[in-house]
């Protein structure tokens, strides 16, 4: 089964930046949507963002002006700036096609001084 795989994640002081990438580690065919989503301990996942294949972009409110998806070279990244401690979670890719969701297996970020 193909997989996808995040990585970017670590530890960072608020008000600093993480970039975080998502690549597959075959061919998906048809892929309409990509996506980051977060999980907090004792929180509900969130959707954090999104990019079209036409690559229109959405955002949760709360990280609107701060995070920015992107495309490039067939993975899926995630830049994010002024980080709060809030930020924290894990963050996982996900991409949709018409059959199936697929989903990373998570990366941790942490935003703490």
């Amino acid at each position: 089964q193909v997989q996808l795989v995040e990585s970017g994640g670590g530890l960072v002081q608020p008000g600093g930046s993480l970039r975080l990438s998502c690549a597959a580690s075959g061919i998906i065919f048809g892929i309409y949507v990509r996506g980051w989503y977060r999980q907090a301990p004792g929180k509900q996942r969130e959707l954090v963002a999104t990019i079209t294949i036409g690559g229109t972009t959405n955002y949760t409110e709360s990280v609107k002006g701060r995070f920015t998806i992107s495309r490039e070279n067939g993975a899926v990244y995630l830049q994010m700036n002024s980080l709060k401690p809030e930020d924290t979670a894990v963050y996982y890719c996900n991409w949709e096609n018409r059959v199936r969701s697929y989903w990373g297996q998570g990366t941790q970020v942490t935003v703490s001084s």
